[in-house]
């Protein structure tokens, strides 16, 4: 990872933060893009480090994804690797009951957030001699249904066939695209899904998904982020196209 340049969305989060850390600590310079200006200064000052940047976009919003991406041409001097990993998980309701202002958010940042980065990131990577790589963050409700939480697990399958159409595309410039797909995570997205699903009870809802991890527990944020360095690395050099579940067996 020494010198290469990274792009995390959603860098100030639990797995964003993680990741960035193991980035660092190898060599890596690393911009982080969020949603909150405060986020990302916690963020900074928790990492400290002078090859960190920060740069607030909403990737709901082209414009904006085409600004950070120019930041990080700018800042980094090009973009080897590519964590597209914003995501938002909406609210838990019926189907035929959900607010579709929140069915309206979870689409545009988890589909069209992911979509703008691939559109602005491509470019920039085709200039690289080495082609790069792109970690899209998918979710095991990218693969399987799961009641009440209807767009989120809309979004998570549509980023699989997206990931597939550009890894195809990426292809012939050996850009590299992939996704990872965590079970729950013990972070703060689970703490408000535990909550969604069993109002006041969410330590008895954590119990629950638990249960249904052959592993029996969540995965920590490190987890996630260690299967994201790998599929980022040289390492991963021959490896495109594919669904890489991070989930204790839950999808087995």
């Amino acid at each position: 990872m020494k010198n290469k340049r990274v792009v995390i969305t959603g860098g100030s989060g639990a797995i964003g933060r993680a990741l960035a850390k193991e980035l660092l600590v190898r060599g890596a310079s690393v911009l982080i893009t969020d949603l909150r200006e405060e986020d990302l200064k916690n963020a900074k000052e928790e990492l400290g480090s002078d090859k960190l940047y920060t740069f607030k976009a909403d990737v709901s919003q082209e414009k904006e994804v085409a600004k950070y991406v120019a930041f990080a041409k700018e800042k980094l001097g090009g973009i080897d690797i590519f964590y597209n990993n914003a995501g938002v998980e909406g609210k838990v309701a019926p189907l035929d009951e959900y607010l579709l202002d929140t069915f309206d958010q979870v689409i545009n940042v988890n589909i069209k957030g992911v979509y703008y980065g691939l559109r602005h990131v491509f470019p920039v990577m085709k200039e690289n001699k080495d082609g790069g790589s792109i970690i899209i963050t998918s979710s095991v409700a990218g693969m399987m249904g799961t009641p009440n939480i209807l767009p989120y697990v809309t979004s998570k399958h549509a980023v699989i066939g997206m990931m597939k159409s550009a890894a195809l595309e990426g292809a012939p410039h050996n850009i590299r695209v992939n996704t990872v797909n965590p079970s729950p995570v013990d972070n703060r997205m689970m703490r408000s899904l535990e909550e969604g699903f069993a109002p006041g009870a969410g330590a008895e809802a954590k119990k629950g998904f638990e249960q249904s991890i052959p592993l029996q527990r969540y995965a920590s944020n490190e987890d996630v982020a260690k299967l994201m360095l790998f599929l980022g690395s040289d390492d991963s050099s021959f490896i495109t196209g594919t669904v890489n579940p991070v989930d204790g067996g839950m999808t087995a």
